[in-house]
This record gives C-alpha cells, sequence and structure tokens, in this order.
C-alpha cells in the first residue's frame, strides 16, 4: 500500500480531486474521485465529496493498494542555491525567477525540492515527499525569498503563522502605467476562474484577498512598486495588480505581457517587446520576509535586493 499526507497551507478553496491530481503522476481524475468516494482519500479523517473546497490546515491522508498507482519518485539533484540563512529549524532561499518549487505534473525534476533534498538530509514530511520542507510557494516565475522547514515542528509553528497572517511579506514590481495614488489597499476578493482553471480572478463570491501598495518610483510608461499582501492567495498579487490597471511588465497570464506594448508608437514598441523578451518573465521579486523563528520566538528578517536583472531592466526600459 502506498500512502501520502499532505497539509493545505496555499491551496485554500482549491477542489480535493483537483489538488489530488496535482500531487499524484499516474492517477486519473476519474480513478481518484473513485478513492475519495471508497475512503482510501479522507480530510481530517473524514470521508468528504470530491468537489470538497480545501480549507487551510486541512490534513488529506492517501491510502492506495494498486501497486501501479505510485507517488512522483523525487530525486537529488545538484543544484546551486543562494541560501541567505540556515540553522536547525529553518532554511531561507533567494529563488531565482524560473525555478519551480515542487515536483508534479509536466515538472517532475529540475525544482527547488530535488535541490533541497541533495543539499540537506533533514527537511519537514508534513506534505509528503514531494513538497519535503515546503511550507509556501513562490511562483515559478517569481523571485526572492521563499522559507524551507527543517523539522515539522518548524514546519506546523511557520504555517501557523501564514495561518494567522502574522508573517510580513513585501514584494517589488514592475507594473505597466502612473498610479493615481502613491499608496493604498486593494481589497478585492479573488477566487479560481471559472473559464481557465489555470488563472484566478477578481470576484466578490472569491476569498478575501488584501494587498496594500507603496509606490517606490513613477516612470513614463510603468511604476516601481512595493507591494504588501496580507492576505496570501495564489496569483494575489498579479491579479489584484491587473484589476487596478497597471498589470506586472512581463505578466502573459494576467495582461501585462506582449500585447500590453501595442498602444505605443513603433520605436517604443520594439524597444519595450525586446528588452520583455530579454528579461523572459513577469517582473515581481519576493523582497523582504519577516517572522518568528520557531524555535527561539523572536523576530527574524530577511531581505533577498533585486536581482541585477531586475535593476537591469529599470535601467533599459528607463532610458
Amino acid at each position: 500500500m502506498t500512502s501520502h499526507s499532505f497539509v493545505i497551507t496555499e491551496e485554500v478553496g482549491q477542489r480535493l480531486d483537483r489538488f489530488i491530481s496535482d500531487q499524484l503522476d499516474t492517477v486519473s481524475r476519474t480513478m481518484i474521485q473513485n478513492h475519495i468516494r471508497s475512503g482510501a482519500i479522507v480530510v481530517n479523517g473524514k470521508q468528504v465529496k470530491s468537489n470538497y473546497l480545501l480549507v487551510l490546515n486541512d490534513r488529506i491522508d492517501i491510502a492506495l493498494k494498486d501497486r501501479k498507482e505510485r507517488a512522483l519518485d523525487v530525486l537529488p539533484e545538484t543544484m546551486d542555491l543562494n541560501i541567505i540563512h540556515e540553522d536547525d529549524s529553518i532554511i531561507v532561499i533567494n529563488k531565482p525567477a524560473g525555478l519551480v518549487v515542487h515536483p508534479g505534473i509536466g515538472n517532475e525534476s529540475g525544482t527547488l525540492v530535488n535541490g533541497l533534498i541533495d543539499r540537506f538530509s533533514q527537511l519537514s514530511n508534513v506534505n509528503g515527499s514531494i513538497r519535503k520542507g515546503i511550507v509556501h510557494r513562490l511562483d515559478a516565475d517569481t523571485s526572492g525569498i521563499i522559507i524551507i522547514a527543517k523539522t515539522n515542528d518548524s514546519h506546523f509553528h511557520l504555517a501557523n503563522q501564514f495561518k494567522n497572517r502574522t508573517i510580513k511579506k513585501e514584494y517589488r514590481a514592475l507594473t505597466w502605467g502612473v498610479w493615481d495614488e502613491v499608496s493604498g489597499k486593494i481589497d478585492q476578493n479573488i477566487r479560481r476562474s471559472r473559464s481557465d482553471p489555470r488563472i484566478y480572478c477578481v470576484d466578490q463570491n472569491g476569498k478575501n484577498s488584501i494587498t496594500n501598495y507603496l509606490i517606490l518610483e513613477q516612470y513614463r510608461y510603468y511604476s516601481h512598486v512595493a507591494f504588501m499582501p496580507k492576505t496570501g492567495r495564489t496569483h494575489q498579487i498579479r491579479v489584484h495588480a491587473a484589476w487596478s490597471g497597471h498589470p506586472i511588465f512581463g505578466d502573459e497570464k494576467y495582461g501585462g505581457g506582449m500585447n500590453k506594448c501595442k498602444g505605443f508608437l513603433s520605436d517604443i514598441r520594439k524597444h519595450l517587446s525586446e528588452e520583455m523578451t530579454i528579461f523572459g518573465h513577469h517582473a515581481l521579486h519576493a523582497y523582504k520576509l519577516a517572522c518568528i523563528h520557531p524555535k527561539t520566538d523572536q523576530q527574524i528578517n530577511f531581505t533577498a535586493p533585486l536581482p541585477d536583472t531586475f535593476v537591469n531592466l529599470i535601467g533599459s526600459i528607463n532610458d
């Protein structure tokens, strides 16, 4: 029998069957739904339906008897990790853009977790082998700070801080256009799009989502913005920036990509398009993180400076 356990930290509001489908590489959605109906997959020790919507800190336990239905094998891979901090409880990584956090269908290797298990002998296993150490996530193309738990005690301590919204995060972004206000709060609920489950949208029936912002610099065509999310919904900053009419530079998924360049004169359009191609991803960076250390109970603060590519982009499109 193959068993798996997961604790929900980032996938709040996602259907149970969709979540399980993302975790297991050889099990069809239909088979997953059959397992849920049979009681082989339970949430918090209780049998639920396939369309159950996940809640923060839900524990999912899976017990599969069929040998063909195996967990994704996660192999160690040597990786050059930018380690900001390490002690007996946590690791803080400055993740580069383009690095997927954990394995899944289509990304079975080359992820941060592959690098972590190669480098560190001890990582939390609260969320199973494919998410060893992972307490929270960053989008693949978002660079910056991610905190890793070495022990299960540290994992639960950090997860509770995320749950209680006591962890403070600051992101830096380049957004299109000039904002009317130099600071403010975006208080708009977010939910998964009905037409495309890969993206999220503002919807009054969605989950409460709050992002504070501060304009650091205004330029002719874009702005350098600090975003301080109070909640931690998937794609929250990207969705809120787009809703505000200022999508993040290079964010194809939320309206900040190549099509945004089309409204400019040909020389400007060509320049912006070239810089976007060179940069190669959306311009969002997890800049600061402050939390309570799981072992010392003291506040700790970390900063990941803007990548050189990000700094160069600011200079290039401001020429």
